[in-house]
């Protein structure tokens, strides 16, 4: 697998040759910078982890040269901090026995320009050579710009695979924007209660992002258990730590399904819920 940008790389944490460590991959996670992975893709990091038939395939879109710094990284350059973050991604692919860790190294200009092709074609390959059966990305609603692009470029090269190369399921999940103000019906909620010990771990391995002004690890875990509590209205909790996501598949099912409508139905059915609660009880 040659990657385009010079700074690109895949890191194998067990050593198997690229080729067979993208093959064996089962869950699949695109985000756009180095530690949004365990924020949104806990639930196919666990589903893997010390499991032998499973495995978690972890890709980095953006170099994260740009991220805010502060402490011990206040005085880092771009360069600098691209090369911890990358550090520190492959630290988490090791710890959290990932398949592998792709880093795609693309600025985060050239991921929203949505006239490069390269990004598209990039992740185009990556699912071709790994034939993952879940892949998780960003929700459509996220208001980070980089995440969405992310994700639109996930779409686009899935449209353009072959049916028979495209996962069974599509999940956007949360980072920043959760999706607790889906109606039930069309939450995904996974339920990551386990290993919480581990998951406080992965998170923690990203020092420039906590150290440097983002308390990541902990906002990450008081989601969790805030979902957990309050997705029920009148039933104990079931879970003590929950991620949502929205559903994409879909968006593969069928090609012609336009992107901002299926997201804009969402939404819709969210504005409908409010309002017939509030006539209902007035």
């Amino acid at each position: 697998m040659e990657l385009k940008n010079e700074g690109a790389q895949i890191f194998v944490p067990d050593g198997l040759p690229v080729d067979k460590a993208l093959a064996r991959s089962t869950h699949m996670a695109l985000g756009a910078h180095q530690d949004d992975l365990p924020i949104m893709a806990q639930h196919g990091i666990l589903e893997c982890f010390g499991q032998s038939d499973k495995w978690f395939l972890g890709v980095t879109v953006t170099n994260g040269s740009g991220s805010p710094r502060d402490d011990l990284y206040a005085d880092y350059t771009d360069e600098q901090m691209r090369a911890v973050r990358a550090e520190e991604e492959k630290k988490a692919g090791f710890v959290g026995e990932y398949s592998a860790v792709v880093l795609l190294d693309y600025p985060s200009s050239a991921v929203k320009d949505p006239a490069n092709a390269d990004v598209t074609e990039e992740i185009k390959g990556l699912i071709a050579a790994a034939r993952p059966s879940v892949i998780y990305v960003h929700n459509l609603a996220d208001k980070h710009d980089t995440h969405v692009a992310v994700t639109l470029r996930t779409l686009a090269a899935l449209r353009e695979l072959p049916a028979e190369a495209r996962p069974e399921a599509v999940y956007g999940c949360e980072v920043w924007r959760d999706l607790d103000w889906m109606v039930d019906e069309d939450k995904v909620a996974f339920d990551v209660s386990s290993h919480e010990n581990f998951a406080a771990a992965l998170m923690g391995i990203y020092d420039s992002q906590v150290c440097g002004g983002k308390r990541y690890d902990l906002a990450t875990a008081g989601r969790r258990k805030a979902h957990a509590t309050y997705h029920e209205t009148h039933g104990v909790d079931v879970a003590e730590a929950i991620i949502f996501a929205m559903d994409l598949t879909p968006l593969i099912a069928d090609t012609d399904v336009d992107v901002t409508a299926y997201v804009n139905e969402h939404i819709n059915r969210f504005a409908a819920d409010v309002a017939e609660r509030i006539a209902k009880l007035t």
